[in-house]
């Protein structure tokens, strides 16, 4: 991985102490890709428009990812990354309302384009943020200060946990971007609550010329964690 085409941002939530990597690129806008299924799941809780058990039924097409081809529920779609299904959220919702949801949370410029961007807006534009707007917004969430209810935080974080340890939970999600020219863009988003102690949020991105950059993402950023004492790696 070239360290010039990438981004870290980690933040201890306590004392404000940062930790990053190239700058340069922290404030630097880039699609968010799948990472925007974190905004888009707590609308679709806040909302009322699913929880995390509502079913949405494949429709038969065969598409790129094997766990994408089957039956899912809000809270499997997020796990599989399934883009289908968040198109057919943001589709019954409308561009305005996830628009208007996207300024509630100061998520990136707010931008979802036209009613015909509807299920690309995340994927294609014009919504954009970058790693520093990514853990801003991050902090807003781990902190309880976005404009949701109780219900909603409770059930969005058993939506997102992505791991466990020995005194900590860690909640992320991974972005994948394709772009018709030059490198597709990587990331990996999420915070670390620990049971006692200091939170952490952090936000990454990377431009992803191949397989093994894409590979790279998750390990290279709970490697930090870890040295930074926010998590324990597992043995394999």
């Amino acid at each position: 991985m070239d360290p010039a085409r990438s981004a870290l941002l980690v933040v201890r939530l306590d004392d404000g102490s940062e930790w990053q990597s190239n700058p340069a690129r922290i404030d630097e806008r880039f699609v968010p890709a799948s990472t925007s299924k974190i905004p888009h799941t707590l609308i679709a809780l806040e909302t009322g428009y699913a929880g995390p058990d509502k079913a949405f039924a494949w429709d038969g097409t065969q598409r790129a990812f094997a766990a994408w081809n089957q039956d899912q529920t809000l809270a499997s779609a997020y796990r599989h990354s399934a883009v289908w299904v968040y198109q057919q959220i943001a589709s019954d919702i409308g561009s305005d309302t996830m628009g208007t949801w996207l300024t509630h949370f100061d998520y990136g410029n707010h931008e979802v384009g036209e009613s015909q961007d509807v299920t690309t807006y995340w994927l294609e534009g014009p919504l954009a943020i970058s790693v520093r707007e990514q853990v801003a917004f991050l902090t807003r969430l781990a902190r309880n200060e976005l404009p949701i209810n109780r219900e909603t935080r409770i059930l969005g974080r058993s939506i997102m946990q992505a791991d466990t340890g020995p005194g900590w939970s860690l909640y992320a999600k991974t972005g994948w971007g394709s772009r018709a020219e030059g490198a597709d863009i990587g990331w990996y988003v999420g915070w670390v609550e620990p049971d006692a102690g200091p939170a952490w949020v952090f936000a990454f991105n990377l431009d992803m010329p191949d397989e093994e950059a894409r590979q790279q993402r998750i390990p290279l950023v709970r490697a930090v964690l870890a040295k930074l004492g926010a998590i324990v790696l597992k043995e394999n």
